[in-house]
């Protein structure tokens, strides 16, 4: 249990104090996939679902969600979040939305978790706007890339898309 700091000496969850560490900045770049059929994929593309623009609407919803990290990621501090963008890319090789969000922010702990959220879930307004034309959309490889700041310096995923 020692290197988990999730963690107390008694093996009991906590919240890790962060006051000692200094104010840095910080950012977080996560990536993640929605693969859609042909059909769901068009209608993404042209914008034909009845419940209006996909992507419009999963930018809002990533944004929210980066936003409200820390009332659902039990151990998450609240952040004051300076920036968070999310960018779409319609790959149509492999009929997938790639999602790749960023959140940067000046504190004492880092946004990776935002960063994973935001992208999770514009994934997840996707899947929501699309349920009607398919039921068989998969969510994956939702992951970190990179992230810079804070004690333990920067990081760049190896097995990055």
């Amino acid at each position: 249990m020692n290197d988990f700091t999730h963690f107390n000496e008694n093996g009991r969850a906590r919240m890790v104090d962060v006051s000692a560490k200094a104010d840095t900045k910080r950012t977080a770049i996560a990536w993640g996939r929605v693969l859609v059929n042909r059909e769901t994929f068009e209608l993404i593309r042209t914008g034909g679902l009845k419940k209006g623009d996909v992507l419009t609407t999963a930018q809002i919803g990533g944004i929210m969600g980066a936003k409200r990290t820390s009332e659902i990621i039990p151990m998450c501090h609240p952040i004051l979040i300076s920036g968070v963008d999310l960018d779409f890319q319609l790959n149509e090789a492999d009929l997938a939305v790639e999602i790749t969000g960023t959140v940067s922010c000046t504190g004492a702990t880092g946004v990776e978790m935002e960063a994973l959220t935001a992208v999770s879930v514009a994934a997840l307004t996707v899947y929501d706007m699309c349920k009607a034309v398919q039921r068989d959309i998969v969510i994956d490889q939702v992951r970190l890339l990179r992230k810079t700041g804070g004690k333990s310096g920067d990081f760049t995923n190896p097995n990055a898309p």
